[in-house]
């Protein structure tokens, strides 16, 4: 009973992946073509979200600065959700509502790129951040879930949404640690060719 319940959970990932993948690539490879748009010109990607969504922000800076499968020059991309006493001392002195929107307004700047994770897209942090990333003219790639929610309302014709067709949290993130890797694969792709 356990091992099929552990197998069905295999299933319904594996089933999911294939559903999304015509519907999602499109918006993945916008995505692609606004972050290498941005690094290209100088720029650099900020990345936020909260408990699992979080971890995929570090998880994607982690492979930009770092590398990903390939050798290359690291790329400028900071995870908004690491520092503890930046973190901390604006829950504190504000709210926890502006703790990646403030990060926005000082490290942000025109032409760079937001990756805003919110399974939800109701995540109030989240939407702070990409209202700071419009305010910077700052493109916002929003990784969400189903609908959108008020995250995908907020977007406009520049940003990319990514929008897994799932209501489910656990595979919604499975799906965007899979888009997530897709784009880390295409800017590689992009800046080195084909591997040989």
């Amino acid at each position: 009973m356990l091992e099929q319940r552990i197998q069905q959970q295999f299933f319904d990932s594996a089933d999911l992946k294939y559903a999304a993948a015509e519907p999602l690539s499109k918006s993945i490879a916008e995505a692609v073509e606004a972050v290498l748009g941005s690094i290209t010109a100088g720029g650099k990607v900020l990345a936020c979200g909260n408990g699992g969504s979080a971890a995929d922000a570090q998880h994607f800076a982690a492979e930009l600065v770092g590398r990903f499968e390939r050798e290359r020059p690291g790329l400028a991309a900071i995870a908004l959700t690491t520092d503890t006493s930046i973190l901390t001392a604006i829950g504190n002195d504000y709210d926890f509502a502006s703790i990646y929107s403030k990060q926005v307004q000082a490290l942000g700047q025109p032409g760079d790129v937001l990756i805003a994770i919110s399974t939800s897209g109701n995540s109030a942090n989240v939407l702070a951040a990409a209202e700071a990333a419009h305010a910077k003219d700052m493109t916002v790639v929003a990784l969400t879930g189903r609908t959108g929610g008020r995250l995908g309302e907020l977007l406009t014709d520049t940003d990319v949404h990514i929008a897994v067709p799932h209501d489910r949290t656990a595979r919604i993130q499975e799906v965007h640690l899979l888009a997530l890797h897709c784009l880390c694969d295409a800017v590689d792709f992009q800046l080195l060719g084909d591997q040989e």
